[in-house]
């Protein structure tokens, strides 16, 4: 260990004795036993300089030992790309074809330690291709760095790793804006660059993040302040790595642990052995096994340490019972007050990771902690453009797609919402021939159970015969536009007019679906489109009933009301785009609403921080701006009779 020097090693004499020597050792280990882990992911696009930035770290902050900087410097001069200076890189890219090519192909994991804490650093790869590599990176980090080449700016790899990031549930971010020293009027292309990626992480749900200019092969603003950035006043990489909060999330869930092992070394011991998932155990609490939903009492904890009194998140222990109950590998020991849920059919986000497209055709092994199934992936509901965040529809998945479709499996699984639990909620997808690893998904949520299979006997009072009675033609007008733009009040207007000639009538918005059809869903995205469909499908049932249906939502993406059309039917459906611009909708806004969602106390709201997709072919289009409630409900009514609907 010549030359190495930990930063918070105790200080000793020139010579010890072996008692001293010992109990120096002893207290250095005691004192990083009591610090704070850190796990963090480097990503970003290809040659961003992520390797360049880790070996810089460690170089910088005194953490390689000589033989390590000696060798270094060797395989710089030999295969390095920086001339006869130290190409920092090598420091993790350790792969042959990782070096000959320049790039990172492999998950590279360092450890090491400052004064403040320790720290697991998972460098990952850039390339389009190894994309599968980054989201196994991230699904282990609590916090990334995101690296961007200040010369390019925000590259599609660069959204594509905000997103996987993101839906992984790593909710701290370090905006490393790189190569800086490459960059003329530094201050501006930083702030250029933080602009564009604000807004992108302000339209995926990224609340906040910490951009740092740095520049790897230089070394600034990895360690110390640069002094060719007087204008950049905030904390260096390192420094905020050191002050950066780590949170304590995993302690306050709710216990559980995957049973990897039934522990049965003499007739006179029966253990369950797993990794602490979430949450905490004592001797004393209460636990149920899943899937027999039979509950015993912990008698013991133990450890490759002896007995414990509290068992902790990430250690590895075994769990002894006061009861002989069943529990086998795959089994989940959970706190009985707060159990995760089962089922078999689930809404889930897929991260599709082979050459090799989605086949909706054959199943796949899944693998869910410690739990194996057999499942099948229906077809995706749609793909997420990482770009624009627009929903893409396609019949199938092939490489890097991320998508939305439900997985049905052969058995219950034991889950729980991926938002809620990384270790009970993602799962991976193995094709059974060739044992690759195809995909990697995340519950959203349960898909309501098995489908019952559908009968074929056709009712006999049908649409026409309810139309028929009802003396009226039964269709659906959708309203869509931003908030507080008129749809509701002219919607209202229109059903008036239309009650008072004897029509039977019904309007579908927020006030009566959000708070019953579609009270489990939220703002997000996806839940967005999810409630699109639903209305949809009542609206279709309100027409099959003979009712004509109004229905008020913003539905800003195009996708959803594609979908909402072909649910309905087109020949039942006139889309009406209530375009009011934002500053006339803010100006009516009574409320505060608008205000509140800059503030960031509502989010998800189109206009604000959801783009709106005008629609390209409504039927007809009115707004504050150009017409009158009055106005607009005459238009709206016009063309109804215009089509012979009235």
């Amino acid at each position: 260990m010549d030359g190495f020097v930990s930063p918070d090693a105790p200080e000793a004499p020139d010579t010890l004795t072996a008692e001293q020597a010992q109990q120096t050792v002893d207290e250095y280990i005691v004192s990083q036993e009591d610090k704070s882990l850190l796990r963090f992911i480097t990503c970003g696009s290809v040659d961003d300089g992520k390797s360049t930035l880790i070996g810089r770290l460690l170089y910088e902050a005194k953490l390689l030992f000589d033989d390590q900087i000696t060798a270094l410097e060797a395989d710089s001069k030999k295969v390095g790309t920086q001339g006869a200076d130290i190409d920092f890189a090598l420091l993790v890219d350790g792969l042959a074809s990782e070096r000959e090519q320049g790039i990172t192909i492999d998950v590279a994991y360092r450890f090491f330690a400052t004064d403040a804490r320790k720290y697991i650093v998972i460098d990952t790869p850039g390339h389009e291709q190894y994309t599968r590599n980054m989201a196994t990176g991230a699904s282990q980090a609590e916090l990334a760095v995101l690296l961007i080449d200040a010369r390019h700016g925000l590259s599609t790899q660069t959204r594509r790793h905000s997103f996987i990031m993101h839906s992984l549930g790593v909710r701290k971010l370090v905006l490393a804006i790189n190569k800086m020293d490459l960059i003329d009027d530094k201050e501006a292309r930083f702030n250029e660059i933080v602009s564009d990626y604000r807004a992108f992480a302000d339209e995926l749900g990224i609340e906040d993040f910490t951009a740092i200019p740095v520049s790897a092969l230089k070394g600034d603003n990895i360690v110390d302040q640069s002094a060719d950035m007087p204008w950049y006043k905030g904390p260096t990489l390192m420094q905020h790595l050191d002050s950066v909060p780590v949170g304590d999330a995993q302690e306050t869930a709710p216990f559980h642990i995957s049973v990897q092992w039934v522990n049965r070394p003499n007739l006179d011991f029966r253990g369950f052995s797993g990794r602490i998932a979430s949450g905490t155990v004592r001797p004393g609490d209460e636990l149920v096994s899943l899937p027999s939903g039979v509950s015993s009492t912990v008698s013991r904890i133990y450890t490759m340490d002896g007995d414990r009194e509290v068992g902790l998140p990430n250690e590895s222990v075994t769990i002894c019972l006061e009861d002989e109950i069943d529990v086998s590998r795959g089994s989940v020991l959970a706190d009985a007050e707060n159990p995760p849920k089962q089922d078999d059919r689930f809404e889930t986000t897929i991260l599709w990771m082979s050459e090799t497209p989605l086949s909706t055709n054959q199943t796949y092994v899944l693998k869910l902690g410690t739990q194996e199934v057999s499942a099948s992936v229906l077809e995706p509901d749609y793909l997420i453009d990482v770009n624009t965040l627009a929903h893409v529809q396609q019949d199938s998945m092939s490489l890097n797609a991320i998508g939305i479709s439900t997985v049905t499996t052969d058995k219950p699984l034991i889950y729980t919402p991926y938002s809620k639990s990384r270790h009970l909620g993602g799962f991976i997808l193995i094709d059974r021939m060739s044992n690759e690893t195809v995909g990697l998904g995340l519950i959203r949520r349960a898909a309501s159970g098995t489908k019952i299979p559908l009968r074929t006997q056709t009712l006999l009072v049908n649409r026409e015969a309810r139309a028929r009675l009802m003396d009226q033609k039964p269709f659906t007008v959708w309203f869509t536009g931003i908030k507080r733009g008129g749809k509701t009040y002219i919607a209202n207007r229109l059903e008036q007019r239309l009650h008072a000639q004897g029509y039977k009538t019904f309007i579908l918005d927020a006030e009566n679906v959000w708070k019953g059809l579609s009270e489990d869903l939220d703002f997000m995205g996806a839940d967005r489109v999810e409630n699109t469909r639903r209305v949809a499908e009542v609206a279709r049932l309100m027409n099959d009933a003979g009712v004509i249906t109004f229905t008020c939502f913003s539905s800003p993406f195009s996708v959803e009301r594609e979908q909402a059309k072909r649910i309905i039917g087109e020949e039942n459906i006139i889309e009406v785009h209530v375009n009011t611009p934002l500053d006339i909708a803010e100006a009516g806004d009574r409320d505060g609403f608008f205000q509140k969602a800059r503030d960031g106390e509502i989010s998800n709201v189109a206009g604000i921080d959801v783009d709106y997709e005008c629609p390209e072919c409504a039927d007809l289009t009115v707004g504050l701006h150009t017409h009158s409630i009055e106005a607009a409900t005459d238009a709206v009514y016009d063309l109804l009779k215009e089509r012979q609907l009235l």
